[in-house]
């Protein structure tokens, strides 16, 4: 089993701007971001002594959800590794990477020259996805996406494997005597799986590396992390395992603005008291998220919080 941070410490990573703007949690100035932006945020988190960065995935969006979900979705692949060239020490996410709606060894090259560039920074993020239209046009079937992925996450363990040639027989995949370098950096890529559906969470106890929620309030934690270890006990899966967690939006400071009745605000240190809850329940990793109006605003955001709420965190 691969772990990606040291047991025992509550570690911080955040979900980057601009590569993805659902109206749910993008701010408004980002709609007329650059790379030059993107890449300004991402230098300030691996600065700041931020865990991980992390990327979504969508192939395409229907019109009937472009209204709430906009059109503007980077592809992780390419984004991962333009993150790769331009920081130094944060973790590499996929959050989450839709595998059912590529073939496992394209993925598996994709993913494996990522871990390699980027000298062994990736963390595979996976995902059973939930936009039909996507899968149809894909031709993959939408009603077995949840068997499609487990099948995949399966196929791509052997294919991001120490072989050059890899194997794997299955009902969807088959493959052998196909070579593909390079190979990972890392001996074993890291698999957290995203999800709170029953499904999704026996995925993760069963086929993972680490748990990324999805939308589960703080109370709904200690019961979810209770069920991945029961099921992973059951299943006679052990060794470490890493349960994260979204937190409510953040501003570190006084915003004197409106930044939303659910958003944490305040000194750096009542923050990090409501943030080390999270370790008491159970967690390793929480994903922050700031308000912000402009690039500007988030770099300063991230700043103070790696130097002000960071250290507190484990105190």
């Amino acid at each position: 089993m691969a772990r990606v941070f040291a047991e025992g410490r509550l570690v911080y990573g955040m979900q980057l701007p601009i590569q993805s703007q659902s109206t749910i949690y993008a701010e408004q100035w980002e709609a007329s971001a650059t790379a030059a932006d993107l890449a300004e945020v991402a230098r300030a988190a691996d600065r700041a002594g931020f865990g991980y960065l992390a990327t979504c995935d969508h192939v395409a969006i229907p019109r009937r959800l472009a209204g709430p979900m906009s059109t503007i979705w980077y592809d992780p692949v390419a984004t991962l590794s333009f993150l790769a060239g331009i920081t130094a020490h944060v973790r590499l996410l996929s959050h989450v990477a839709i595998l059912g709606l590529r073939h496992p060894l394209i993925s598996a090259k994709q993913y494996a020259t990522v871990d390699h560039l980027s000298g062994g920074r990736l963390v595979l993020g996976v995902g059973a996805g939930h936009v039909r239209e996507e899968f149809e046009a894909l031709g993959v079937d939408f009603a077995r996406r949840g068997a499609v992925l487990d099948e995949t996450l399966d196929a791509l363990r052997a294919a991001l494997g120490p072989e050059e040639y890899p194997e794997f027989e299955g009902e969807l995949f088959s493959f052998r005597d196909l070579g593909q370098l390079p190979r990972p950096a890392q001996a074993r890529i890291p698999v957290w799986v995203g999800g709170s559906s029953p499904a999704a969470v026996r995925r993760a106890a069963v086929r993972g590396d680490g748990w990324l929620p999805q939308g589960d309030p703080r109370e709904a934690l200690p019961a979810q992390i209770a069920r991945i270890k029961e099921l992973r006990a059951a299943a006679g899966v052990d060794g470490p395992f890493e349960f994260g967690a979204i937190t409510e939006a953040l501003y570190v400071g006084e915003p004197g603005w409106d930044t939303g009745r659910r958003t944490l605000t305040g000194k750096a240190g009542a923050l990090a008291e409501s943030l080390r809850a999270y370790k008491a329940l159970g967690v390793d990793q929480i994903q922050v998220r700031f308000r912000s109006r402009d690039r500007a605003e988030l770099t300063d955001q991230i700043t103070a919080f790696g130097a002000e709420v960071g250290p507190l965190l484990n105190d």
